[in-house]
């Protein structure tokens, strides 16, 4: 048996679908979290009929009608895929809007339950719905629900009304045909007609206290969070306080026994080994492998310390404020207000994020979107983050909040370059957005988020880092005739012949050496590759611990080994965190934007921006801390005048195109 779950976004339908299946799907307050279907089987204390039941947890939709392509996917499940039965997740706060989608079920001809969700909040507002009148006017049955509940929450009896309702016939709750969806006008008729029975239906059904004309805390609290103009320096200060938790208090203090640990393993492994084992094993082994994936493996506590946070500001509702207070910015360079959604999203990872972006119907839109949400800081570069500002600013806060709004800055600006280069600057968007109510976070769910994000973090760090990290080291230790390097001769290394000739291009940002050259190329596989690799070219086997940090070999401290200033060493992270992503989301990219000439397109713009704002970031950061220019400068410059002399030259022809397509519409 196969029940679909269907209702509007922000209806609590996901986290119905992890409450009846047992599994662990991202739950957010924005649409676009579910981008394609989801299957899972009702767990066995819910199924009591000893069949196998599939829930398959479909796009959150507002109607059967699509205007996004995860509204399409809803529609064409529904209506190709033949369910056995619908279950429809309605929302108890907003009945009128919720029933408009039921309507449209209903004529389907699959029978349909109705799971009225968030009961409980209905009952701390004093708001009652009559559910006997409310099912004999649908015609379906209707079950109360409350799917954050782990007891006493109506889902045991929503499944088994759904195993009762299989191949029952059930009739649209008014006279109406069968509507074809591709006909507008068909449509338009019978969409006037759903409001109306809906408005009839909820006026006798709802008895809501409390009247929507006057202003709640929640609205007294959006006119504060959501306004226009304080909205941003709250938000900066949110993130202030998350960063300064995660990475300066709580973060580091977990760090530091997790860096004990891997300290012991690696000195554990050094005694198991010997003495009389191969140089090149041990150094393979430790360095390479032990030394590099732990330097990343390190950072785990810091990491998930910030995801806790962040999934408790998601669960609470304030981040989609923030989607509301950025919307206005968005749309005045050509965005839509939707595209804040995969940024989002893609602080936890560029590769979901990219997905998303198939929500936004204008394909321009779309694709920008696409190229520019990498720009946001994501999980995977947290790691450099952190390495960088606990080596070089003290683990200073300043320094992680400094890189988010300095990725909204870089989408913003580059999403006006493109809409120049397009030649779209008068294109119009707009943005319909659920804000859910506030509520106190679950810190179960938040947990669980935290814990799904580490295990994907291990994952990658015992896969792709730890392969990387070893070839890293394997390249290190010979040279091209596979003769071992002898010490002080790393230069003749493989990996040292490989990464010299991008380092020249480096040097004008303040990093031309080759050791830092082949972190930032390894990075392009995985940007956590970027502290592993640091750890094994400079042999460092702690990155984390704040007492010994400093101390590698001959007493030099990191910062001296990397041989970078302060102001260099901000330029390399905003050059790793700013440049492309990891080939996995650049594979996301291409998918998404199904144009070769944008993909390439896009990573040339990166590679462009993140080499401008690494050069902009060393040149004047020296000159300001020592009254003169930093090495490279006139290569630099030139470099830089020829990227930005060609983004002038597309944004004129852009401007050309956009007049000539004016006087022809005129």
């Amino acid at each position: 048996m196969k029940i679909a779950l269907t209702g509007n976004p922000n209806s609590g339908k996901t986290t119905m679908f992890n409450a009846i299946t047992g599994k662990i799907e991202h739950v957010g307050n924005w649409a676009g979290v579910t981008i394609e279907k989801k299957e899972g089987d009702i767990k066995k204390n819910l199924n009591k009929t000893g069949i196998e039941i599939t829930a398959v947890d479909l796009p959150g939709a507002y109607s059967m009608s699509p205007f996004t392509s995860e509204e399409s996917i809803t529609r064409d499940f529904v209506k190709n895929e033949n369910p056995d039965v619908i279950i429809n997740i309605v929302d108890a706060t907003n009945l009128s809007r919720s029933l408009f989608f039921t309507t449209q079920l209903m004529e389907l001809g699959i029978p349909v339950v109705v799971a009225l969700n968030k009961s409980d909040l209905n009952e701390k507002k004093k708001t009652a719905i009559n559910v006997k009148a409310l099912s004999k006017a649908l015609g379906c049955p209707v079950i109360k629900t409350i799917s954050t509940k782990v007891s006493d929450n109506g889902l045991e009896a929503l499944i088994s009304k759904a195993v009762e309702v299989k191949g029952k016939s059930q009739t649209a709750p008014y006279d109406s045909k069968r509507i074809d969806f591709a006909n507008a006008k068909a449509v338009e008729a019978s969409d006037k007609k759903r409001y109306e029975f809906v408005n009839s239906i909820v006026s006798n059904v709802e008895d809501r206290k409390v009247s929507s004309n006057h202003q709640t805390k929640q609205d007294a609290a959006d006119r504060i969070l959501a306004h226009k103009w304080f909205g941003i320096p709250i938000f900066a200060a949110v993130m202030w306080a998350v960063f300064s938790i995660s990475q300066t208090h709580l973060g580091p203090l977990l760090a530091d026994t997790f860096a004990g640990w891997i300290d012991g393993l690696y000195a554990w492994t050094e005694g198991m080994l010997g003495e009389g084992v191969s140089p090149i094993l041990s150094s393979l082994l430790l360095d390479g492998i032990i030394g590099g994936v732990g330097a990343v493996v390190g950072f785990l506590p810091l990491i998930m310390v910030l995801f806790f946070l962040l999934a408790l500001l998601e669960d609470c509702g304030y981040m989609a404020r923030v989607a509301v207070v950025m919307d206005r910015f968005f749309k005045r360079v050509g965005l839509s207000g939707k595209s804040i959604i995969p940024m989002v999203i893609g602080t936890g990872c560029a590769i979901p994020g990219i997905m998303a972006t198939r929500t936004i119907k204008n394909e321009r839109q779309r694709r920008t979107t696409a190229m520019l949400t990498p720009f946001m800081p994501c999980g995977a570069k947290l790691p450099v983050i952190a390495l960088f500002a606990g080596t070089f600013f003290d683990d200073a806060a300043w320094v992680g909040t400094t890189m988010y709004f300095m990725g909204i800055a870089i989408i913003i600006l580059g999403a006006l370059i493109v809409v120049r280069i397009t030649g779209e600057k008068n294109a119009r968007s707009f943005f319909i957005m659920e804000l859910p109510e506030y509520r106190f976070p679950s810190i179960k769910r938040a947990t669980i988020s935290m814990l799904s994000r580490g295990k994907a973090f291990i994952i990658k760090a015992g896969t792709i880092i730890l392969l990387c990290n070893a070839a890293v080291q394997v390249m290190q230790t010979f040279n091209w005739q596979f003769q071992v390097v002898a010490e002080g001769a790393e230069s003749t290394s493989i990996l040292a012949s490989i990464a010299s000739p991008f380092a020249i291009l480096l040097i004008p940002l303040g990093f031309g050496v080759w050791q830092l050259a082949a972190a930032a190329i390894t990075g392009f596989i995985a940007k956590e590759n970027v502290v592993g690799t640091l750890a094994v070219v400079y042999s460092i086997t702690n990155f984390i611990d704040t007492e010994e940090l400093a101390l590698v070999s001959g007493g030099a401290d990191v910062a001296s080994v990397m041989g970078l200033t302060s102001v260099a060493a901000l330029a390399y992270l905003m050059f790793n965190l700013f440049t492309p992503p990891c080939f996995a989301a650049i594979g996301a990219m291409n998918a998404e934007m199904e144009d070769r000439k944008w993909l390439w397109g896009g990573i040339s713009f990166q590679f462009g921006m993140g080499y401008v704002v690494a050069f902009l970031t060393y040149q004047i950061g020296t000159l300001i801390t020592t009254g003169s220019l930093g090495t490279g400068f006139i290569t630099g410059f030139i470099a830089v005048a020829v990227m930005v002399g060609y983004v002038v030259h597309l944004v004129i022809k852009g401007n050309n195109k956009a007049q000539q397509k004016l006087k022809m519409s005129a």
